[in-house]
Parts: C-alpha cells; structure tokens; sequence
C-alpha cells in the first residue's frame, strides 16, 4: 500500500497519532496551500473551499483531523466526478 494511502486511511480513521506534518502534507496534496500569518496556527486555504487553520504543535486535536478528513472525502468525491 502506498505512502499516500496509509495517510489518508489513518485520517478517516482519525488515527489520534496524526502530526501537523501528516495533515499538512493532505492537505497541500489536494490542493490546499499553506499560509501562516504569525503565531502557532497555519492556515490552508483553496479557491472554492472554507478555510481550514491548524495549530502547529502536537499533538493535533481530534477535531482538526475531522476538518482535514471532511476536506479529503469531499477532495476524493470531486477527483471520482
């Protein structure tokens, strides 16, 4: 199984080990595109979609995987169109 898929499977099952590094590299995979303004929060920004900030220490909460989960199953279904 592929580097890529190992991630996106441990990030539907919202593996609690994820890093910032693991959702910072989906997201830059589908298309998203880091800014961090200051401060410990990254935001991830593509045209069309809602905004999706992180905090950049570890570890991430499950809440911010669910952000990054929804973001990747919405990527998969438009890639599948």
């Amino acid at each position: 199984m592929a580097q890529w898929e190992k991630l996106i499977e441990q990030i539907l099952r919202l593996n609690k080990s994820l890093r910032y590094e693991d959702l910072s590299k989906a997201l830059k995979t589908i298309g998203y595109e880091a800014r961090q303004p200051g401060g410990s929060h990254v935001t991830f920004r593509k045209t069309g979609k809602m905004p999706i900030t992180i905090p950049k220490g570890n570890p991430v909460n499950k809440a911010y995987i669910e952000l990054v989960r929804d973001a990747v199953i919405v990527s998969e279904g438009e890639d599948k169109e």
